[in-house]
């Protein structure tokens, strides 16, 4: 067995040994209320890849009422964003036109757990996700987390992913339905091995996995994945990891930004003309030319976190002019799978949540009506 595919099963097993933890203090779930989308008219017998992933989420983690599924926990910062000349002349977006954009930011552990201790390898990739409050009233959103690639190319291959690691516990019979889907999918626990636990949510290197595409003034067409650079990136081993308290995390960034602003870079790596953009589990090599797209500052922690929390909603489909889908099916499938997990955390005494994104990332609170759901 490879030291990839070793790492990403420990990773998959802390998962499910929290969760088992988890459930023997909760509640048993009540059943699913109904579903808010067009999609969840289709039978239980047949529930489409969205719901499935949700379903699958739930499976895993737990059923935590008012939690999502992935990512669970989590604190939400405020600040402002300002792109350099250089953006502008990649994209005609609103986002890149250099005025100072007010950003709400939100850092997550990865498991769907909310009492995960930070620490823990459950709590691996750490998510950031932001909304930028565009002039006019309008927001875009970018969702981006610690995984280096992502682990899986469709939505049906992370579904596939889920139901393995849920079939596959440690008396699990060998080889496991993770080990098999880990021989058939060996990206994957190279995208496990690309995590870790930093010293602070600030301390990180974000990566958006999935290829957008930019439009420029002129109609030149980019396509690009996002990435959001620390002023330093530092991480801890497993043993220190393991030392630090249960929210040292959280507790570090309100501590952090009090002091003193945190900053990351906004960059973007540019594909090459011709190279896929289909299949986020697919990094473009590292030769390739990354430019700076502008500074973001955060200033202020938001005072009741967790109720903030509540309202907030981020969709990786959720641009702007100048920004666009590429051919990549997983932003979609993402909106598809927030919009069942927003419609059943949404409901007044639900017990069921799922995941706001794929990533893991809660939402942020829409400005317009329209951007609530998909």
């Amino acid at each position: 067995m490879t030291h990839l595919v070793k790492t990403a099963q420990n990773i998959a097993m802390a998962i499910l040994e929290e969760a088992g933890s988890c459930a023997r203090r909760l509640v048993k779930s009540l059943a699913y209320v109904p579903l808010l989308l067009a999609s969840a008219a289709a039978t239980a017998d047949d529930p489409p890849v969205t719901a499935q992933i949700v379903d699958l989420a739930n499976k895993l983690n737990g059923v935590h009422p008012g939690f999502r599924a992935f990512h669970a926990k989590g604190v939400v910062v405020e600040g402002s964003f300002k792109a350099s000349p250089e953006a502008a002349q990649l994209s005609h977006a609103k986002l890149f036109n250099g005025r100072t954009i007010p950003v709400t930011v939100r850092f997550s552990d990865g498991s769907g757990m909310p009492n995960v201790a930070d620490g823990s390898p459950a709590a691996n990739p750490h998510g950031m996700a932001i909304k930028y409050h565009l002039p006019g009233g309008a927001d875009t959103d970018m969702v981006t987390n610690s995984f280096k690639f992502f682990p899986a190319g469709t939505g049906e291959d992370f579904r596939d992913l889920l139901a393995a690691i849920v079939a596959s516990p440690p008396d699990a019979p060998k080889p496991t339905k993770l080990e098999q889907f880990f021989a058939s999918h060996p990206n994957a626990p190279k995208a496990f091995g690309t995590a870790a636990t930093p010293d602070s949510y600030a301390d990180e290197e974000y990566h958006g996995i999935n290829a957008f595409i930019f439009v420029s003034k002129t109609g030149q067409r980019q396509a690009v994945r996002y990435l959001l650079v620390p002023e330093k990136l530092v991480h801890l081993t497993p043993e220190e990891a393991a030392k630090q308290s249960s929210d040292f995390l959280s507790d570090e960034l309100t501590k952090r930004i009090a002091r003193k602003p945190v900053v990351f870079h906004l960059k973007a790596q540019l594909a090459e003309p011709g190279e896929q953009t289909k299949d986020g589990s697919q990094p473009w090599p590292d030769d390739r030319k990354v430019v700076e797209l502008g500074v973001l500052t955060l200033n202020k922690a938001v005072p009741n976190s967790l109720e903030a929390e509540t309202k907030l909603l981020f969709m990786p489909t959720s641009l702007t002019d100048g920004i666009e889908l590429s051919d990549d099916p997983l932003p979609v499938v993402r909106t598809g799978a927030y919009g069942v997990s927003f419609a059943r955390r949404s409901q007044a005494g639900s017990a069921s949540s799922g995941p706001d994104n794929m990533n893991g990332h809660t939402s942020n609170a829409p400005r317009q009506a329209s951007t609530v759901s998909p």
